[in-house]
């Protein structure tokens, strides 16, 4: 690769080379790099067109010129390249020369002297850091495995108020987090995983409690026998969302009806937009690239014309995310008075053919995307189909669509867990009609990106926890800690890297900045890892090179961590049964380092089957699993009982 387009790549944040999980330099493909800067608007096709984009990337480094928007942290002093003026969210003017150490966490305009090192800046203050959380512990939940004898098919968010005050009050747990809650496309067939979501900035209705509706409240005998009889059960081992969906959408039409037909009042326009969405996709389908040419942006000329054609069905779905908010917020308040943080989940990304892409494409990176390198998990690497900011777009807008993703998902909640936190730093982009291993990392302002990441959650009173299992680079580790915001620790990864072997780490050693947890969503529950469920389902479904070598690795992994359970006194015998080690596994948690412990109902319980298999889509039901008990024999369950005083001994509740 030339040292021209190495330096022009560089200029734009984008990977001529990257390190390896083994810490090996991989060299990207020059044709690669070019299709990437293309798609960033760079033409680095012909050596001419290259040299142009050079000069114009130097020319701009020389003057110094500022970013469209840049972070700063209280504490920190930052000069400028000239006079300027610093103006706040009021309006007052300040003149400047330096981002002072003292400026209040908001946003700010920025207008310099010479437009030629920045005509307007977006400057975003945040605080240096998030209020240290104490040692506490909670649950993590798929809310759609939760159900109990009220709740339609699926677990709901009566479920989940239900489950909070229960924990809170007879537990003295602290905080519940959830799986992404993230809105869907409201047609068939419905996207089960909730990480590729229509839009993360809503809510999905499927979580709605019918019967708790004001509309069901006030409905007429007869109105109410209707809703009634469309209930489904939980039937079988497997969750059916297009059943659920068809059911709850007929009955909160029926009650929507019998209303009157309301229209949420006072609603924000994003809000509005989302109906919208909602109304075209019923009429002209899930794939908005597919709609008519005038209706493919929200700017488009026939949108006007449709939504009033569409009006009633724009005003269902707009009152139908109103019901979500409302309900998602009295889950809050009771959550509140129990003391427990309800913590939501934010996904990487969205569907390219839903709502947010719909509405947001001008700041997305349509056509690619987001995805990972190869490595020993996927030699081939991972494409995850989800289409990543574009980092260009992004700055020149303030941030603007970052920020307000992170308020809508933060309006609710008391925390936020970011799925893939390395993607503030750098995604793998994979450019349109490539395989994933012809990608390469881009870059973003990570300093920006944590700004309004902290920012917004402090404004907010929340805490956030950054998931960063896999390879992730050091300076993800440490801006992390810099600013409080949690790592994960899981039990099979949590490893000294430096020991011969890489042996488990006991519990004293692990990262106090850190959510201990057994497992994850993606990973093999506590008795699926001891039975070596994991290699037998993948196994049947030939997804195993070398069956054999992988049970006999299950084996030995199964044998360290029954010998570490020894060493730290908490099993005892030869042969410790399953329910004991399962406890064991849960009090190891409990004795470490790590500020909170999340605990799963699926580990407390037994079920063998994980939530998500990798590298499936229907040979397995991913997100379709139910618990294998209801919400009413949970509460009874002596295991669960067994393994919360293991958690209230070790971690009784702060009195912060």
């Amino acid at each position: 690769m030339d040292s021209d387009l190495i330096e022009l790549a560089a200029a734009h944040g984008v990977a001529t080379s990257y390190r390896d999980g083994e810490r090996k330099i991989v060299e990207i493909d020059a044709d690669v790099v070019v299709r990437i800067l293309g798609l960033l608007d760079v033409d680095a096709a012909e050596p001419e067109a290259r040299k142009a984009a050079l000069a114009r990337a130097r020319e701009k480094a020389a003057l110094g010129a500022l970013p469209g928007t840049i972070g700063h942290r209280v504490g920190a002093v930052r000069a400028l390249p000239g006079p300027g003026v610093l103006i706040n969210a009021e309006g007052t003017r300040t003149d400047v020369t330096e981002l002072a150490d003292d400026l209040d966490p908001g946003y700010y305009r920025l207008e310099l002297a010479d437009e030629q090192l920045g005509r307007e800046v977006t400057v975003v203050v945040a605080p240096a850091a998030l209020p240290e959380m104490p040692r506490s512990w909670g649950w993590m939940l798929q809310l759609y495995a939760l159900h109990s004898g009220a709740s339609w098919g699926i677990g709901d968010l009566g479920d989940l108020r239900e489950f909070v005050e229960w924990t809170g009050r007879e537990h003295g747990a602290e905080a519940v987090l959830l799986n992404p809650l993230h809105a869907i496309t409201p047609v068939s067939p419905v996207q089960a995983s909730p990480y590729t979501p229509s839009s993360r900035r809503f809510a999905t209705p499927l979580a709605l409690r019918v019967t708790d509706l004001d509309a069901y409240r006030t409905a007429d005998d007869d109105t109410r026998a209707q809703v009634d009889v469309l209930r489904p059960d939980t039937a079988g081992d497997r969750l059916d969302h297009d059943r659920v969906w068809a059911a709850k959408r007929s009955a909160c039409e029926l009650l929507w009806h019998s209303a009157g037909r309301p229209e949420p009042v006072g609603a924000p326009d994003d809000l509005w937009q989302f109906a919208i969405f909602c109304a075209f996709a019923e009429r002209y389908g899930s794939r908005w690239s597919l709609w008519p040419e005038g209706l493919r942006h929200p700017a488009a000329p026939d949108v006007d014309r449709a939504r009033v054609e569409l009006a009633p069905r724009v005003a269902f779905h707009a009152w139908l995310q109103d019901q979500v908010q409302r309900q998602l917020s009295d889950v809050r308040g009771v959550a509140q008075e129990v003391g427990v943080r309800v913590v939501h989940d934010l996904a990487i990304g969205c569907d390219p053919e839903g709502a947010d892409g719909w509405a947001l494409q001008d700041v997305l990176a349509m056509g690619v995307h987001a995805g990972a390198p190869p490595d020993a998990f996927s030699q081939q690497g991972q494409d995850w189909g989800l289409p990543p900011w574009r980092p260009d777009r992004l700055d020149a807008t303030g941030y603007a669509a970052y920020r307000d993703l992170l308020r809508a998902t933060l309006r609710a909640a008391d925390g936020l867990r970011i799925d893939h936190v390395a993607g503030l730093w750098r995604l793998w982009w994979v450019p349109p009609g490539e395989s994933p291993d012809r990608g390469t990392y881009v870059h973003y302002d990570s300093d920006v990106m944590l700004a309004v990441l902290t920012l917004e959650a402090w404004q907010a009173g929340a805490m956030v926890i950054g998931e960063d299992l896999g390879t992730v680079e050091r300076q993800v580790t440490e801006g992390l800690a810099e600013r409080n915001i949690l790592g994960c620790s899981v039990l099979w990864f949590t490893r000294d890297i430096d020991a011969p072997g890489v042996p488990l780490l006991p519990p004293d050693r692990w990262n106090p900045n850190s959510v201990a947890t057994v497992s994850t969503h993606d990973l093999p529950t506590a008795s699926g890892f001891l039975r070596g469920e994991h290699v037998s389902i993948r196994t049947e479904l030939g997804l195993l090179a070398d069956p054999a070598a992988e049970k006999a690795s299950a084996e030995l992994d199964r044998l360290e961590l029954v010998e570490l359970l020894r060493e730290e006194g908490l099993v005892s015998g030869d042969h410790p049964g399953e329910d004991q080690l399962v406890v064991a596994m849960h009090a190891l948690l409990a004795r470490s380092r790590s500020l909170l412990v999340l605990i799963s109902p699926y580990d407390v319980i037994g079920e063998v089957r994980q939530p998500n298999l990798p590298g499936t889509v229907e040979q397995y039901p991913n997100w379709r699993i139910p618990l294998p008990e209801t919400m009413e024999e949970l509460r009874d369950d002596p295991r669960v009982r067994v393994v919360v005083d293991e958690l209230r001994l070790a971690r009784p509740r702060s009195t912060a």
